[in-house]
Formats: C-alpha cells, sequence, structure tokens
C-alpha cells in the first residue's frame, strides 16, 4: 500500500474488504466468523477445506478443496481475494500456516487474519512462557516482509468452549462437579464468548480500508493494519463462574468437591507433561499461566479495549453458561463431537 489515505492509492484501489477466504471456517471460531461476515451482506465468503474434510461450512460459502502442501492450488484458491482469515485446529501441523501465508503473498492478498485468537500474545510474560507464544512475532514480522498487512484478535480464552473443556482449562469437571481453583480462585481474566469474536472480526472487516484523506477521521481498519485488536466479553474469575453456573442450575455450592492448587504448579505440571508429548499438558499449562496473580491474564487493565470502538454489545453472562450447559450435557468434546 503506497500511502496512508486514499486519494494516495493508484487507479482500481477498492477501500473495502469484500472478498474474504477463510480457512476453518466451519470450526469452533471459524463458524461465528463467518457467519457473522455473511449477515453483513458486504461480503462473500470463501472457505477453504482439506481435501477429505468432512467440516460442515456454513450455508451461502463458497467451499474449495484444496491441498495445503501443494502451493499452486493454494494459490489458485485465493487468487481474487482480499482478506484471508486463518483458524485452525490444534491438530493441523504447524507448517500449514506458513504455507498458507506464502501462497496468500503469491496470490495478491491485501490483509491477514492470522491463526492467533485469544491470549495476549504482544504481552511478553506470556509471549516468553514456554507455550510457543513467542513464535507471534517471527510469524507476522513474516507477513509484513510479504508486504501484507494483519490483524491478530486478543479476545482472551473462549468462554462456553473453555468452561466445558475439562479441569486442565477453566477447572471445571462438570459431571463430577469438581472445581479446581487456580490459588484462591479470586484471579480475574479477560474471556470472551464466540458470538463476540465473530461480531468484532466481521465489524472489523466491514470498516473501511484507509481514511479518505488527512480530513476524514472515520473508523478505518488501518487503525489496527500490524496490530492487535483487543476484545472481552467478561473478566472473570473462576469463583465468577461457579457462581453463574449455580445460578443457571439451581445447584448449590455444597453439592460442588472445590480443592485449590497454585497455579504456579499447575503450569510447571504442564510443562512437564509437555516435554512427554502429553498434549492435554498444553491446555494445563496455558490456563493456569494465564491465572497467574499478576494480572498477565487482565489485558483490558494493561492495554484497554476496542469493545466501544466496534460497538459490541454488552453480554449476559448466566446466557453463555446455559449455552455452556446445554454443550456439556450434548457430550460437547472439542477432539470428538464439536455439535
Amino acid at each position: 500500500m503506497t500511502g496512508e489515505y486514499v486519494k494516495d492509492q493508484p487507479a482500481g484501489f477498492s477501500n473495502r474488504i469484500q472478498r474474504i477466504a477463510i480457512v476453518g471456517a466451519g470450526g469452533t471460531v471459524g463458524r461465528p466468523i463467518t457467519e457473522e461476515l455473511l449477515r453483513t451482506g458486504q461480503h462473500s465468503v470463501t472457505a477453504l477445506t482439506r481435501i477429505g474434510s468432512t467440516s460442515q461450512v456454513p450455508s451461502g460459502v463458497q467451499s474449495i478443496a484444496v491441498d495445503y502442501d501443494d502451493e499452486a492450488s493454494l494459490v489458485r484458491a485465493l487468487q481474487g481475494h482480499d482478506c484471508l482469515i486463518i483458524s485452525l485446529s490444534v491438530q493441523t501441523p504447524r507448517d500449514t500456516q506458513p504455507k498458507l501465508l506464502q501462497a496468500a503473498s503469491q496470490a495478491g492478498i491485501r490483509h491477514v487474519m492470522p491463526n492467533v485468537w485469544g491470549c495476549d500474545v504482544m504481552h511478553p510474560p506470556l509471549a516468553d512462557s514456554g507455550l510457543n507464544w513467542g513464535g507471534f512475532r517471527e510469524l507476522v514480522a513474516g507477513i509484513e516482509a510479504k508486504g501484507m498487512g494483519w490483524t491478530a484478535l486478543i479476545c482472551g480464552f473462549w468462554y462456553e468452549h473453555s468452561l466445558v473443556l475439562g479441569p486442565s482449562a477453566f477447572g471445571f469437571d462438570l459431571p463430577a462437579k469438581k472445581l479446581i481453583l487456580n490459588d484462591d480462585g479470586n484471579t480475574k481474566i479477560n474471556i470472551s464468548t464466540l458470538a463476540q469474536c465473530g461480531r468484532a472480526v466481521s465489524t472489523l472487516l466491514s470498516l473501511p480500508v484507509l481514511p479518505e484523506d488527512e480530513q476524514d477521521d472515520q473508523l478505518t481498519l488501518s487503525r489496527w493494519r500490524n496490530k492487535p485488536v483487543y476484545i472481552s466479553s467478561f473478566l472473570l474469575s473462576q469463583r465468577d463462574m461457579l457462581a453463574s453456573w449455580l445460578r443457571v442450575t439451581g445447584e448449590t455450592a455444597d453439592s460442588w468437591t472445590i480443592e485449590q492448587e497454585s497455579s504456579q504448579g499447575r503450569y510447571e505440571r504442564g510443562l512437564e507433561l509437555m516435554k512427554k508429548g502429553d498434549h492435554a499438558g498444553l491446555v494445563l499449562a496455558m490456563y493456569s499461566r494465564v491465572f497467574f496473580p499478576n494480572g498477565d491474564g487482565n489485558h483490558e487493565q494493561r492495554r484497554g479495549l476496542d469493545n466501544d470502538l466496534l460497538r459490541l454489545p454488552t453480554e449476559d453472562l448466566d446466557e453463555h453458561t446455559r449455552q455452556a450447559k446445554a454443550m456439556s450435557d450434548r457430550g460437547y468434546n472439542y477432539m470428538t463431537n464439536r455439535n
């Protein structure tokens, strides 16, 4: 991009993100993002799906099956698009995102939202915590070196998903009515619902790309070019989550078994499991690290939020706890059953 304003752009420049390609359109966060993009009526959305994938993408999306190991097929699928959104499962090979970014560059993609949908990977204590978050700096440097812009969504952990993920996450074993607290359970961290993530991305990519000129003060995507956008639905402790669960279910606190462990100890145990190749260790280390009682999980206090700029709604905690309970009741499992 040759300048900061529309007036500086070459003939034929479009000041809107119109054609969007998304990897993971049927996934946990990819689906609500895709649905919200379609709801605007401003975008055509193409889902890039792995050949042989059985994932179902939302209605209204064009689907193209691709071979992630075939750069030419990726380039063909991405040509003509303005933006690439990447949302990958934890089971996806680690070289998939670099391959997608290389193809995006070759296809002329202008803007990328990389596979960053969670904690504040810009915060050095988290980036350098041994959880592979530090790779974000190299990732975005590579995007910029290829001439593309990027925006990452920093939203904290996904609320409903994390509540039902099991004791290694928010500490809840729902079937057993057991909760393991990090420390005293009062550390508050920023958390977002999947619906809020979808609204944030949709609003962001529906903005004009650039201001028209120096006098144009409208909100534009360029505000977050090569920067994260910070959002949150709730600032919660584990005890806040339990209180919501009890309100929704009518259960009583004395029907639950509540234990306490140090967040530091859980984090170190998670790292040891990771060294042994146990994926559960990553979940344990990641969640307990963010619950350290030093504010690392509170990006709202440290960086502020973009909720108001993006006109994101205030949400009802108990309503989303109710949604999490419905997920649990139907046997939701991130690895085996995401219905």
